[in-house]
């Protein structure tokens, strides 16, 4: 699972490789302008971005030059439907990692994807760390107060979602459909009883604990 910031200002594209990156169990934000996307870049870390050339407001190379000009480090993925060898060079020139020429197929994107995530500087981003908590993405494994904690896969990857975005509050069926995706066999109820056993094997309270829920909009994880 790993937190990837797609630009694209093309509304079709964009779901149907949001929908893509999301089946393999991805957490993407979307956004469709490349100033936004510089933004969000300053307030949000992310371990990959995937980034349009042809952008309404900047291009993709600028917004590329500009990220990278201010010490940014994530892998960038540049989509474009300019495949000449000279218009690649321009893309890998400006501080893009990877080149995807439009159309693509879908296996296509994820082996590129794979590959860029695979790649040392992506692992930055590999501990997460929410107050007293720590988590391993690659290593699997969870500390709370530098105890070791012992997950399922589920459990496991329930709190990743919760700590790749402190204190946003995620709903049963978001929750449902991020973790469990097409298990028929889950329902609500599973998200339940798995947050029940994740708090008591946290150690936590559900009213003052670290995992909160509000009603009507589901569970967050306090940063403070």
């Amino acid at each position: 699972m790993a937190k990837i910031l797609l630009v694209e200002d093309d509304t079709n594209l964009a779901f149907l490789v949001k929908m893509q990156l999301e089946q393999g169990r991805h957490l993407v934000d979307h956004v469709d302008t490349g100033l936004t996307a510089i933004s969000q870049l300053r307030m949000t870390s992310y371990e990959l971005v995937i980034l349009d050339w042809m952008l309404p407001d900047i291009s993709g190379i600028d917004m590329c030059r500009q990220y990278r000009g201010t010490g940014g480090r994530t892998p960038i993925l540049m989509l474009t439907a300019r495949g000449a060898i000279e218009d690649k060079a321009t893309g890998l020139n400006a501080g893009a990692d990877d080149y995807l020429v439009k159309p693509f197929h879908p296996v296509e994107l994820n082996a590129r994807v794979q590959a860029l995530l695979r790649r040392p500087q992506s692992y930055a981003g590999k501990i997460l760390t929410v107050r007293d908590i720590e988590l391993d993405t690659e290593a699997c494994r969870v500390f709370r107060a530098a105890q070791e904690v012992d997950l399922t896969s589920k459990e496991f990857s329930l709190l990743e979602l919760l700590m790749r975005y402190p204190n946003q509050s995620f709903t049963l069926e978001t929750i449902l459909s991020r973790v469990w995706q097409s298990d028929s066999s889950a329902s609500v109820d599973t998200v339940r009883t798995h947050m029940k056993t994740l708090r008591r094997k946290l150690g936590d309270s559900e009213e003052n604990g670290i995992i909160r829920t509000k009603r009507g909009a589901g569970y967050r994880i306090v940063d403070q």
